[in-house]
């Protein structure tokens, strides 16, 4: 998506070991315009599925998650990362480790919101080590639910985490990512 790549060119830091910033664009500071095409595109990506609802992570899965979900007509659910006094009832609880936050993370969705037999689209921020995308996926089947496919913004190809999505079983579902980072050497950010 060329629109993103300029955005990432003329705003994103390598803040080194592997770590993007890229606050001005999703976490911090969002460009409307932008996030719609990114909904768009991703619609347009997982037009051929039957999609339910879209499943993501917050922070920074909300707005992808949200333009999307507004294209294709379904609601979205995304995993809290600290249980709120209003979420009573059982939830599916997962952790992942969290390259930017140093350590583990918490995932929580209340289980009125994550349904057996629906067909379940991940959007989420990144693709870079595959832990979060991994302890959602274990969410939707612990839903009994069925993982379609996963979006991402930007996929991090040298931190292996399509491969551990892979090794996993999901190798029958399409992983797509909107930007492709293959390298961020020396400082660079080189995108595929």
């Amino acid at each position: 998506m060329e629109a993103l790549k300029q955005r990432i060119r003329a705003e994103g830091k390598n803040l080194g070991n592997g770590i993007l910033k890229i606050d001005s664009i999703l976490n911090h500071q969002i460009y409307p315009d932008l996030m719609m095409e990114m909904g768009r595109e991703f619609a347009r990506r997982f037009a051929s599925l039957q999609i339910d609802r879209i499943l993501t992570a917050e922070i920074s899965g909300i707005a992808p998650a949200l333009t999307t979900a507004m294209v294709l007509g379904v609601p979205v659910v995304y995993a809290r990362k600290k249980k709120p006094i209003t979420m009573s009832g059982p939830i599916f609880l997962e952790t992942a480790p969290s390259h930017t936050k140093g350590g583990e993370v918490h995932l929580l969705v209340s289980a009125e919101f994550l349904h057996p037999d629906e067909n379940v689209l991940i959007i989420d921020d990144f693709l870079a080590t595959g832990q979060t995308l991994l302890a959602l996926a274990r969410m939707v089947a612990s839903a009994k639910a069925n993982l379609i496919g996963i979006g991402v913004v930007a996929e991090k190809t040298f931190e292996g985490g399509r491969d551990l999505m892979l090794k996993h079983g999901y190798d029958n579902i399409p992983i797509e990512a909107l930007v492709t980072i293959v390298s961020m050497d020396n400082g660079e950010i080189e995108m595929a």
